[in-house]
């Protein structure tokens, strides 16, 4: 889609908000009811997350390219049972972005420290794309820590990831040409900073079923917050991750928590892998919805996760 002068204006606004990482976190997450931002120190790196709720703590984690602002649909109605937590993760929103430590593993440590930062000993934890990868290597790497897993669309990086075509036979549902994209080091800052809207919107428009679900301030804070080379720089290191992820995985044992593996209807991704990856391995399916399963379909993922939880 092009840049309109609506779609400009909500970009402005949204940076103008944004270019002061208290400020925006506060201003964004306090149009949320009940919720608000705060700041940890763990595992090196300085992190924002949004609590809201009272009950036992669940964790949420985003993926690319979103923030916590993903969950905002379903936030809420889970802060009814739960104390809510959703976090930018190492590199994302208004999170550090370090020169290195975008390996699931390390990121899921970023996720411990802070859960133990804020004074629990175990959670359930739901994840969502690249946040589904930190989910499962937490279950993976702090057993004693995770009740339950639930992973959105996506599982842990294996080796499964090097059999993706560079060109995608006719009828693929979704081509994520991105994956290779994000392993180019330095050019992608180049060609998106100041652009991030583009690819902002050229993802959902292609991959939502309903195009309306993500709305236009969903999609400027988004672009808002990955608008800069500094955080592009970082997302790309996430998929450039991918390869001591993949390694990692080989050292894995079953995951013994609960696992939910939710996916979209064209995804049979999770089918496929999950099972052979735990021990208590639950699957289903949202239909009427791409890969934003949150966001498209906040009331059937809510339904299946407090089903499950």
């Amino acid at each position: 889609m092009a840049l309109n002068r609506r779609n400009l204006f909500s970009l402005t606004a949204a940076t103008a908000v944004l270019g002061a990482p208290a400020a925006a976190a506060d201003t964004v997450s306090a149009s949320l009811p009940g919720f608000r931002s705060g700041y940890a120190n763990v595992n090196g790196i300085r992190m924002h997350y949004v609590t809201g709720g009272r009950g036992r703590p669940l964790v949420l984690v985003p993926g690319w390219p979103q923030t916590w602002w993903e969950f905002h649909k379903i936030m809420p109605a889970l802060a009814a049972k739960y104390r809510v937590i959703a976090v930018d993760l190492r590199g994302q929103g208004n999170s550090d972005k370090p020169a290195g430590g975008y390996d699931k593993k390390t990121m899921a440590r970023d996720i411990y420290e802070l859960v133990r930062e804020l004074g629990y000993s175990t959670v359930d934890i739901v994840g969502h794309d690249i946040g589904a990868m930190v989910a499962f290597s937490f279950a993976a790497n702090h057993p004693d820590a995770t009740r339950t897993v639930s992973l959105l669309d996506v599982s842990h990086p294996d080796e499964n990831l090097f059999r993706i075509p560079l060109l995608a036979p006719p009828g693929t549902p979704v081509h994520v040409w991105w994956f290779a994209f994000n392993q180019v080091r330095g050019l992608p800052e180049q060609l998106l900073a100041g652009r991030f809207r583009y690819m902002v919107d050229w993802l959902f428009n292609t991959i939502l079923v309903d195009k309306t679900s993500v709305s236009d301030r969903d999609r400027a804070i988004y672009a808002a917050a990955w608008n800069r080379p500094e955080a592009i720089r970082a997302g790309n290191a996430w998929y450039q991750g991918f390869y001591q992820d993949i390694e990692d995985q080989k050292g894995y044992g079953k995951i013994t928590a609960p696992m939910l593996g939710l996916a979209a209807e064209y995804n049979d991704t999770l089918q496929y892998s999950l099972p052979d990856k735990g021990t208590n391995v639950k699957l289903g399916k949202i239909a009427g919805a791409g890969h934003f399963l949150p966001e498209e379909q906040p009331e059937a993922v809510l339904k299946a996760l407090t089903e499950f939880l």
